[in-house]
């Protein structure tokens, strides 16, 4: 079977955006592309209605590069099990009540059965000090959490 992979925002604007200066984004943005290659032959990619949303904001060209990225993968649903996740998420302090997108990305992926998060949110999803939160209150809630990893994580010799 196929992994099931939620890609966050934060992996569709390092694949579309120009290449940084800074040399840890630059780093990223390569990893993010040899990713990218994966999608569709050894991962099968979804995004969240979420994602388009976010993905649409910004300069106007720019978001059209970010959506063409994203308009082949199959988007799943929020629902109201996954908005009750991420109140859960806040309430637990697993992700701030600033940032409720961030809890609901990662609701709609618990929800819609995922088995990877992939992202470059290492503030509040991808966060040595919030997984084990994120990880207790998405099992609280009965479902079961992804696996919440950055797109370097699929890069090793077995992929």
């Amino acid at each position: 079977m196929i992994p099931r992979v939620y890609i966050e925002t934060t992996v569709v604007s390092y694949q579309t955006g120009r290449f940084s200066r800074d040399m840890v984004i630059a780093g990223h943005q390569q990893s993010t592309r040899s990713f990218w290659e994966f999608l569709g032959r050894t991962l099968d990619p979804f995004v969240s209605a979420l994602v388009v949303k976010e993905a649409s904001g910004g300069d106007p060209s720019v978001a059209t590069k970010r959506l063409e990225a994203i308009e082949a993968f199959p988007v799943v649903a929020s629902s109201e099990e996954a908005v009750n996740l991420a109140e859960a998420l806040m309430n637990t302090k697993s992700v701030p009540r600033e940032f409720p997108d961030d809890a609901l990305h990662i609701a709609i992926a618990s929800t819609t059965g995922m088995d990877y998060i992939v992202t470059w949110n290492f503030s509040h999803i991808n966060n040595p000090f919030t997984i084990t939160k994120i990880r207790h209150t998405v099992e609280k809630a009965g479902y079961v959490c992804p696996e919440i990893v950055s797109p370097e994580a699929f890069l090793g010799e077995e992929t």
